[in-house]
């Protein structure tokens, strides 16, 4: 069909206006002249869609928006009316699955209000399919002999991910990937054989922490500091502030002989445990955090270690999130975690809260590769840190 670019444009705006003015037959009648010419773009399909909408022809409605997803698969309004479109037909899964990108699509975005308002509409029927497979889910697991609360933890969390309770976590490191390593959030210290050492340690390690914060409060330097070397995050609040402070025994490797002589059976207890001993590590401290301060969601630098923490003065309103799974400390039981999993920490409380924090190998890695990652380390330089 022969079609000038004048005539075309002519033809949608005549099609937009009949549009408005409830002509449904008239605006399709108009736009399918111009997409017979092979030159439609993304929303000139749109508005033929709605035309055969307003007129009750789902299926030629459906193959509108086809054609515009084709040309802009990131059309949130595409995606929803063809999730109608496949929920009138009965497809529910598919529906179900254009609902939900058209709901990522517009994630942190702040959309017009006619389409805040149709997402908001398909978010709870999202949320309503969800509810009744999750019903039909449990019923049929209880009737298996596996209902709530009598199943394994990793199999519950499975179930929470697919219900979309949860969200997938891995380890995301930001200095050394070492592949094939368990992705573990937290990590039972039964398996680990020093762990009741370090914990029958407590009353000890807290006395002397006591000592430390009654004659060297000074000695405590924020955590996080800027270097003029380097650009700032002007975002980070924590950056050279004492809200997150911490007091090293050793970091990354370097003793602090001061500390450990005021510290001896903390020191001693670490003698204890599997510390990585390279050319940056291991780190051993006392970390601080304020009443109101809250260390943001972030990722360590190395997965072939994972990080403990010995909570030593713990106030009430105080927690710790790793992956899916949050925690409160409790004064003298072992946390170990991986640390290259998001994991943030807050105090709520209305005093301080101070940990022991140190570093192990992974228990996972053998001897072979310990040495190996420590021979990388001491080539490159390359550094750790502890949260």
């Amino acid at each position: 069909m022969q079609m000038s670019n004048d005539q075309a444009l002519g033809l949608v705006r005549q099609g937009a206006e009949a549009l408005q003015r409830g002509q449904a037959g008239e605006a399709r009648d108009c736009l399918l002249r111009v997409t017979a010419t092979g030159r439609a773009n993304s929303q000139i399909w749109m508005l033929l869609a709605a035309a055969e909408r307003a007129l009750g022809n789902l299926s030629a409605q459906e193959a509108a928006l086809d054609q515009a997803l084709a040309l802009d698969p990131g059309l949130v309004m595409a995606k929803v009316q063809k999730g109608d479109c496949r929920a009138a037909a009965g497809d529910n899964r598919a529906a179900l699955a254009f609902y939900e990108s058209a709901l990522g699509l517009a994630e942190g975005h702040q959309p017009p209000p006619e389409i805040a308002a149709e997402l908001s509409r398909v978010a709870g029927v999202v949320a309503a399919w969800r509810d009744r497979v999750g019903a039909a889910r449990e019923a049929a697991l209880a009737s298996a002999g596996l209902p709530e609360g009598g199943r394994s933890p990793r199999f519950q969390q499975a179930l929470d991910i697919l219900a979309g309770r949860k969200a997938i976590f891995v380890q995301q490191p930001t200095g050394f990937y070492f592949p094939g390593l368990a992705q573990t959030q937290f990590f039972d210290t039964e398996q680990f054989d020093w762990a009741a050492v370090i914990e029958a340690e407590t009353a000890a390690i807290k006395a002397e922490l006591e000592g430390v914060l009654a004659e060297a409060r000074g000695e405590f330097r924020p955590y996080m500091h800027g270097d003029a070397n380097a650009p700032r995050n002007q975002t980070n609040r924590l950056i050279d502030s004492y809200d997150w402070s911490a007091l090293f025994l050793c970091e990354n490797g370097k003793r602090n002989a001061a500390m450990i002589e005021r510290c001896p059976r903390t020191w001693a207890a670490m003698q204890q445990v599997p510390a990585p001993r390279t050319v940056n590590s291991p780190t051993v401290m006392f970390s601080l955090l304020k009443p109101g301060a809250r260390i943001a969601a972030h990722t360590g630098m190395f997965n072939t270690r994972l990080i403990c923490h010995l909570p030593l003065i713990v106030p009430p309103g105080c927690g710790f999130r790793v992956g899916n799974e949050v925690r409160e400390w409790q004064p003298g039981k072992l946390m170990v975690f991986d640390d290259t999993i998001e994991h943030e920490a807050w105090n709520e409380g209305g005093s301080e809260r101070v940990v022991l924090i140190f570093d192990i190998w992974r228990p996972d890695l053998s001897e072979q590769e310990r040495a190996e990652v420590a021979a990388l380390f001491a080539a490159t330089g390359a550094g750790t840190g502890s949260v």
